[in-house]
């Protein structure tokens, strides 16, 4: 039989370079060198090779992410992109980060075409035209193949809403079915397969609904899980290749007299230990050169390695809130959104330090938000940990946001995972203190751009809101002026009674462990 193959990457999150990567092996931490794009190239190249008939495709987060994206608008990104040579692109939640029209231009730079079925211009709150072409066919070797791209309708829910003012995204349930059907039926494909940005809760729940029937495979992306066995749902299999350019989803597809008899997928290590191409190693030098010396200033330092991979806490969020407490202690409780991506800091100096670049700031937090304080009751606090708990851990995986724990400091919150919702929180103390329903409690969060006044990191009806003299960047910076080197080992103010602390996956009731 011959063989075809399709190359995936997502959830890159303009992490250009190689750098410190985080495993779980044998129930402990390993870090290794791995992703940059150069070191990526090189990888591709020899798999080309290997399968000259082959489609290389990026599922999303390509422009956001790092202090280059941010002094560039994402503009950095674009001679990097079209020297790899990627066929394909589907849009990521995060693409929106610098506006509608900044993104289209972004995609408009791009060589390979992008597709995607959801997003679509806004007329007066309705969607109008599609903004991008909803499907592309590859065709190969005698074979149809259909590819249709989708990202999160949650987009405006998850980013700031402002980010996507005149987009309206549709739930892909709503379409899926005639798209497959066209596909298959008119336009003759052997295969179609689902190219998204859309999380793996929800692309397994999609693997399991009516819509999906007559699909043959999603390659997901968004929540950066790393599927190395195919997750078999009713309908097709679901997989998803990790994220920081760390991995590469190769998915084999075995044909015979215009039929696919056979598919595999692994999941590849992109490690640091080939040669890079030199090529994209050039690129990469000459993006860069004019933000180095700003990029590359040591801020500070911590004595621990930095890193956000556990779901409940994790160093990179203590150090968060110790700063934001730092720089207010007079707020009962500060709050950190639960974010998900930025790769580790775990290469110390000789003094045994991992010293802290300025590149690294926009790494833990690409957008500088402004700070705001309010303040709400203990009623309140108790039914929004109740939702925050739920849009990371519900039994319907299709109401899983896709992010982290929310972090917090001046609070402690033991909870069950497990539970349903309303049901999950167990105990709360504010200040070393039982909460009190009646009792008005200070909270400060970092803003979301296009957020009612009145709330704060999702809660809502805040009173007395005020922005505060001063952004998110700024007291991490001034914090770790004075305070480096800091130790920001995770408190325990979350706790799951039911759960791991080391827990690295929201997704459960499956064959499938990160690692």
């Amino acid at each position: 039989m011959d063989k075809i193959c399709i190359f995936q990457t997502t959830d890159v999150h303009c992490q250009i370079k190689s750098h410190d990567e985080l495993f779980w092996e044998d129930n402990k931490i390993v870090f290794r060198k791995c992703g940059g794009y150069d070191y990526l190239s090189t990888q591709v190249q020899e798999l080309k090779k290997k399968y000259p008939h082959s489609l290389l495709i990026d599922t999303g987060d390509m422009f956001q992410g790092s202090q280059l994206s941010v002094e560039t608008q994402g503009k950095a990104l674009l001679p990097i992109l079209n020297a790899m040579h990627y066929d394909l692109y589907v849009p990521g939640n995060w693409e929106v980060v610098f506006g509608k029209k900044q993104a289209l231009e972004l995609f408009a730079g791009l060589d390979a075409p992008t597709i995607c079925a959801n997003m679509h211009h806004d007329e007066n709150g309705l969607p109008g035209e599609l903004i991008f072409d909803p499907w592309f066919i590859w065709q190969i070797e005698g074979l149809k193949i259909g590819i249709i791209g989708y990202t999160d309708p949650l987009v405006p829910i998850r980013q700031s809403p402002a980010y996507s003012t005149g987009i309206v995204f549709t739930e892909p349930e709503a379409t899926l079915p005639g798209y497959i059907q066209t596909l298959k039926n008119e336009k003759g494909c052997q295969l179609v397969i689902l190219a998204g940005h859309l999380g793996l809760s929800q692309e397994i729940a999609l693997s399991n609904s009516k819509a999906a029937k007559g699909l043959d495979y999603i390659l997901g992306g968004d929540t950066h899980e790393r599927v190395r066995k195919p997750i078999l749902g009713k309908y097709c299999p679901v997989v998803e290749p990790g994220a920081f350019g760390s991995f590469i989803g190769k998915l084999v597809l075995f044909h015979e007299k215009g039929e696919i008899r056979r598919k595999t997928y692994q999941l590849l290590e992109v490690s640091s230990n080939r040669m890079p191409d030199p090529d994209l190693s050039s690129i990469i030098e000459k993006v860069e050169k004019p933000y180095l010396l700003k990029m590359n200033k040591i801020v500070g330092a911590s004595s621990i390695p930095l890193y956000r991979y556990f779901v409940i806490e994790n160093p990179i969020d203590t150090l968060m809130t110790d700063a934001l407490k730092w720089r207010f202690p007079e707020i009962d409780i500060v709050l950190s959104n639960g974010f998900r991506f930025c790769p580790p800091l775990a290469t110390s100096n000789q003094e045994g330090l991992f010293e802290i670049p300025n590149w690294y700031i926009f790494d833990m937090f690409p957008v500088d938000s402004r700070i705001r304080t309010g303040e709400v009751s203990g009623a309140q606090i108790l039914d929004w940990l109740e939702k925050e708990l739920n849009n990371v851990f519900s039994k319907d995986p299709r109401k899983r946001f896709g992010g982290w724990l929310v972090k917090f400091k001046g609070m402690q919150v033991e909870f069950k995972i497990y539970e349903n919702l309303g049901k999950r929180v167990k105990k709360v103390m504010i200040g070393g203190k039982p909460l009190e329903k009646q009792r008005m409690y200070s909270v400060l969060a970092c803003e979301r751009e296009g957020d009612p006044k009145d709330q704060l990191c999702r809660l809502s009806n805040v009173l007395h809101t005020r922005y505060e003299q001063a952004t998110l960047h700024a007291v991490l910076l001034e914090y770790l002026e004075t305070n480096s080197p800091v130790t920001p080992s995770p408190r325990k103010d979350a706790i799951a009674l039911d759960a791991p602390a080391t827990l690295l996956s929201q997704v459960f009731g499956i064959d499938y462990e990160f690692r």
